[in-house]
């Protein structure tokens, strides 16, 4: 299975960033919204989808913040200069594809589709672990017994929370790394979770709710744009700094 999952790893991370949005939007768009539970009540698919989605982000800000891995790849290629075991690496060995799942899972219950959560959630669980695989197999050949160490010491996915105060009273945090390693993707996130509350609303409001509720949301994605041209101008003049090392998204 591994043998055959590693080059399946390779193609997604060579693909990402135009395969995973597409099958986003192709899932999000090809399924109607549908509110969970359907009869009446309050859309809990919404309340956890929002839970998710602010655990993900959470777990994203936190490992960048503390200790940051070049894992971007070179050439669309998998990549590392240097084996990072330090901050939340210490407790699991993918904390940010950990993350991205909880946000891609959060946006799917957002729109409630059982189709869109089944297939959404199965396909990036089944790519990200594709992609762990074939990471894992090039980190063995580059770093050998200090990698393979590293792999019987610290949980592939769930992370293992013991030591985890000690593990941040040695580190500072960088908001300003944060910022700029992270504005393009949370905007991209908030822009797919306002059209799916968009699409879910115009199926279940009435032509004046509806428009109220779409001056909302644009006044939402509004401040969103607004947020990610003054991180993208701040990061353009050197204002965040520019010497932090890559990470995987």
């Amino acid at each position: 299975m591994k043998r055959l999952l590693v080059p399946a790893g390779n193609f997604f991370f060579r693909w990402r960033e135009i395969l995973f949005p597409a099958v986003q939007v192709l899932l999000v768009f090809g399924f109607a919204p549908r509110p969970w539970p359907r009869a009446g009540g309050p859309d809990d698919g919404d309340a956890l989808g929002l839970l998710l989605l602010v655990l993900g982000q959470g777990l994203r800000v936190a490992v960048i913040g503390f200790a940051y891995i070049k894992r971007g790849g070179q050439n669309r290629r998998i990549h590392a200069d240097d084996l990072v075991t330090d901050g939340l690496f210490a407790h699991c060995r993918n904390p940010l594809y950990v993350g991205n799942v909880l946000i891609l899972a959060g946006l799917f219950l957002v729109h409630g589709s059982p189709w869109v959560v089944g297939l959404g959630i199965g396909f990036f669980v089944f790519a990200y672990l594709a992609i762990t695989l074939a990471e894992e197999a090039f980190l063995a050949g580059r770093f050998g017994a200090a990698y393979e160490d590293y792999l019987r010491r610290v949980p592939r996915f769930l992370p293992d929370l013991r030591g985890l105060g000690r593990t941040f009273e040695g580190l500072s945090f960088d908001w300003a790394k944060v910022v700029r390693k992270e504005y393009g993707s949370t905007f991209a996130w908030v822009t797919m979770l306002v059209l799916i509350v968009t699409l879910e609303s115009r199926l279940q409001l009435e032509p004046e709710a509806f428009k109220a509720r779409v001056v909302l949301l644009a006044g939402v994605w509004g401040l969103a744009l607004l947020g990610y041209a003054t991180a993208r101008a701040l990061k353009k003049r050197g204002a965040l700094g520019g010497h932090a090392r890559r990470a995987a998204s």
